[in-house]
């Protein structure tokens, strides 16, 4: 073989990146994701919406039920990275996965993925209710089917992912028997479609005419559509905030201010604050725009406060 074919080999774009430091335990937790953890707060939302947050049993339940989301959650990581490794190591920034860069193997991270994809709804079932452990484990079906498939089937990946975020803040009020209001679930649903459609949108911008090498779906959506489709969620997610928020309009409260309504406006200038790093096609992870972005964490706090008060009835 010449010494042009032996370079030619030894490029970076084709060779897996050096293993960051630390050893295989490390690699297991960098490749669940511990940024990542950070959406399974939603298991908090239907208790909050109920205000039903604070008792001692709440609160255990809850750290449970966060625990076992984040293990089942772990467990599609190590899987989908395992399948992707070779794709991943063709990738400017997926190079330095783990499971890539070959910090860990592709066998290990199956098993340990495949034993958290079974004990996390197996614990949910012995500690928790059947509805937790049946909403994991379709959880988990659900996202190995989009790993293996789903990921490649135009709408359906964006449906799936969005499901996803409606799981994590159901969950929470099955794990306490809590019922789940429409209003909640719709709010939830579509303001899970606009993030997830907005970082895809944001994905073709950025990588118009080589979208094909990172995400092969992004060739088959146009980047009109995408916005259509963000746009609409945004649209459905704020009605659907509005009328919740309005349901209780002419019931006399005994708070100091209408609190359940005024929040309608925090949760409208995050949504329009939000939509802005769409317009721009910037809005990558959800949590990323939250935390970069001073002014939307701002008012998300004071969204936050509002729709405290208001289940306070303070």
């Amino acid at each position: 073989m010449t010494e042009t074919a032996l370079l030619r080999q030894r490029t970076p774009e084709e060779r897996p990146a050096p293993p960051r430091g630390g050893g295989l335990l490390a690699g297991l937790l960098r490749t669940a994701r511990p940024k990542q953890w950070i959406k399974n707060v939603l298991v908090v939302a239907a208790p909050a919406a109920a205000g039903e947050l604070f008792s001692r049993h709440a609160l255990h339940q809850l750290a449970l039920v966060f625990a076992l989301f984040t293990a089942c959650a772990a467990a599609v990581y190590l899987v989908n990275d395992a399948r992707d490794a070779d794709a991943d190591r063709a990738h400017p920034t997926k190079r330095h996965r783990p499971v890539a860069a070959g910090q860990v193997p592709v066998p290990v991270a199956y098993a340990v993925g495949g034993a958290l994809a079974v004990l996390a709804p197996a614990a949910a079932a012995w500690l928790c209710s059947p509805a937790v452990a049946a909403l994991l484990t379709a959880y988990v079906g659900m996202q190995l089917a989009y790993c293996v498939s789903l990921k490649h089937v135009l709408v359906v990946d964006l449906a799936v992912v969005t499901t996803g975020f409606l799981m994590r803040a159901m969950v929470g009020g099955l794990a306490l028997g809590i019922p789940l209001s429409r209003w909640f679930l719709i709010t939830t649903g579509f303001g899970a479609l606009f993030m997830v459609s907005a970082k895809r949108y944001s994905e073709a911008v950025q990588m118009a005419g080589e979208a094909g090498a990172t995400r092969a779906l992004l060739t088959e959506y146009t980047t009109g559509y995408l916005r259509f489709v963000w746009q609409l969620a945004a649209g459905v997610a704020v009605l659907g905030y509005c009328l919740w928020a309005m349901e209780e309009g002419g019931v006399p409260h005994t708070s100091v201010l209408p609190w359940r309504q005024l929040s309608m406006v925090a949760f409208i200038l995050a949504v329009l604050r939000y939509a802005v790093f769409a317009d721009r096609g910037t809005a990558g992870e959800p949590e990323d725009v939250v935390l970069r972005d001073r002014a939307l964490a701002v008012i998300g706090l004071v969204w936050v406060a509002m729709y405290g008060l208001a289940v306070a009835n303070w």
